[in-house]
């Protein structure tokens, strides 16, 4: 017993010291990003040995800060969940130069690396735009920040998390299972851990193991790969940056990935959007709260071929129920049904009733997957779906 109790101290000793050094490392190319050109970003992602022989990718955790001094709330959930140091290093992004909110990041010492945006000026934006100055700063800091990362510290992946955002037990899990989904379907874009209609009464909470494939952009602690910021980097636009990833020109038909439970919730009233949603939909927002092993699943059934032969079949062989019969249902039948809509004023009615986002981006529904909503109702699994002969998202739905 002594032995094993000397060896777990050494590991842990080990771990501190490579944990400490990558840091260092991190900060030291911060500090020189200024003076030259990074090089450009390394092809293979960067990878750690275990005892077991296998090799777990590196996967920083990229948290983007301002002037929240509630960052605490944030970074005590992700390292407190995180499973390894080496594997997720936190990398804490800070825009706005507040130093409360700087004193509260320089806490943690080396447990994170804290870099900072470096330009701190307004921006000149058309009058119109004069009160949403805050969202062309925002999209100003993520460019900044997302360079950072794949340019300078020449990562092959990151997750984003604001400062807003707190995470669910097994959050790392999810993520590091989903990686090699992205880097094998080209038809996924980004992984989430957020689902647009997570609300208690509309998700299966003890179905926390199911994920979906979703073509909106959902955000909110998201994973994507360096080869999405090689594309999207040149054309990052000045303002409102997650709608613009939503138009049809960044998304080209691909999907993210998403949970039936949320893995993140938002507990950020204040900030530009002054609280937008919030007191309605997001504050309601179930977190998962039990790990779901996910790296010892197959989740090939999320890619695209088979993901649309079973999930397809599964709304549409569904029986079609009206939004009354639904409402009456006293929770004697199970079943998985069909509520089709048939026009965008239809969607939004009865999104709307059921307590579902209702909005659209781009002709887009949250968490839709070709015109699909799956959401619960009163026990019962749903589908609020377009006909089956739908052909395509109208852009003029918004």
């Amino acid at each position: 017993l002594p032995a094993q109790l000397l060896q777990l101290a050494q590991d842990a000793e080990t771990e501190l010291r490579l944990q400490r050094d990558l840091l260092l490392q991190i900060q030291k190319l911060s500090r020189l990003q200024r003076q030259k050109t990074p090089k450009p970003p390394r092809k293979t992602t960067p990878k750690i040995p275990t005892a077991a022989g296998e090799e777990l990718p590196v996967i920083p955790v990229l948290v983007l800060a301002c002037d929240r001094s509630s960052v605490r709330r944030c970074l005590d959930k992700i390292l407190r969940y995180r499973p390894s140091a080496r594997r997720f290093p936190v990398i804490v992004s800070q825009d706005c130069g507040h130093a409360e909110t700087a004193k509260v990041i320089a806490s943690y010492g080396q447990a994170v690396a804290h870099i900072r945006q470096p330009d701190l000026s307004d921006i000149a934006v058309p009058p119109e735009h004069r009160k949403f100055q805050g969202y062309y700063k925002i999209s100003r800091h993520y460019r900044w920040a997302l360079g950072q990362v794949f340019r300078t510290f020449r990562y092959r992946a990151a997750i984003v998390v604001e400062d807003d955002l707190e995470v669910a037990p097994d959050f790392f899990e999810y993520f590091q299972a989903v990686l090699p989904l992205l880097e094998e379907d080209r038809s996924l874009w980004c992984a989430s851990a957020w689902n647009d209609n997570g609300k208690e009464g509309l998700v299966d909470a003890g179905r926390a193991e199911l994920l979906y494939r979703t073509d909106f952009f959902p955000g909110l602690g998201w994973l994507l790969l360096a080869e999405l910021w090689d594309e999207l980097e040149p054309k990052w636009p000045p303002a409102f940056w997650d709608d613009w990833m939503r138009q049809p020109e960044q998304r080209r038909g691909r999907a993210c990935v998403r949970p039936e439970v949320s893995r993140t919730m938002t507990f950020g009233r204040k900030g530009v959007s002054h609280g937008q949603f919030f007191d309605q939909y997001l504050k309601f927002i179930k977190l998962n709260d039990r790990f779901v092993p996910f790296t010892q699943m197959d989740l090939s059934y999320l890619k695209k071929d088979e993901y649309e032969r079973f999930f397809l079949q599964q709304v549409y062989s569904a029986p079609e129920v009206q939004l009354e019969e639904l409402q009456k249902d006293l929770g004697r039948d199970s079943g998985a049904v069909r509520l089709q809509y048939r026009g965008r004023d239809s969607f939004k009615a009865l999104a709307k009733a059921l307590g579902l986002m209702d909005d659209l981006k781009s002709g887009v529904p949250r968490a839709g997957y070709r015109g699909v909503v799956s959401f619960v109702c009163r026990g019962r699994r749903v589908f609020l779906a377009p006909p089956s002969d739908w052909t395509g998202y109208d852009p003029s739905w918004s």
